[in-house]
């Protein structure tokens, strides 16, 4: 069967543990439908680009399928009635990524840099603050 990243944006004001309920729903009908889902990465609120339908910012979620075009066709027809779901968006790929996805591979490496410390000065000129010195004298 054909894999698919499938990536759909719910509504900001809906709690996540719906969003997780939706991404459960969307999962058994799949799964009825002849295909698997391998993985589901919730990439939690963030923000849109712009605005949809007054939305600002966006539950995201990720799921990679094992499925029949039937599947994924059925799947997009209830994304699309469901009016919970702003976007969504089925990639066909060569291959299905083992691990964390890109995504919670760069929120792991932003929670890293967060312990570190303030780089030092890389001597780019003087600091506007700094008072001025007259090299003259």
């Amino acid at each position: 069967m054909p894999y698919y990243e499938s990536v759909f944006i719910a509504r900001q004001d809906i709690p996540a543990t719906q969003v997780e309920a939706l991404a459960a729903s969307f999962s058994d009908i799949v799964s009825q439908n002849g295909g698997t889902v391998t993985k589901t990465e919730q990439w939690g609120l963030r923000a849109l680009a712009y605005r949809i339908r007054k939305n600002k910012k966006g539950h995201y979620v990720l799921m990679n399928l094992d499925a029949p075009p039937a599947a994924v066709v059925e799947l997009e027809r209830n994304m699309r009635l469901n009016e919970d779901i702003l976007r969504y968006m089925t990639v066909a790929v060569e291959a299905l990524e083992e691990g964390p996805s890109i995504m919670m591979r760069r929120e792991e490496r932003d929670s890293e840099r967060e312990g570190r410390s303030e780089r030092p000065s890389r001597g780019r000129g003087p600091r506007m603050d700094a008072p001025l010195t007259d090299e003259a004298e």
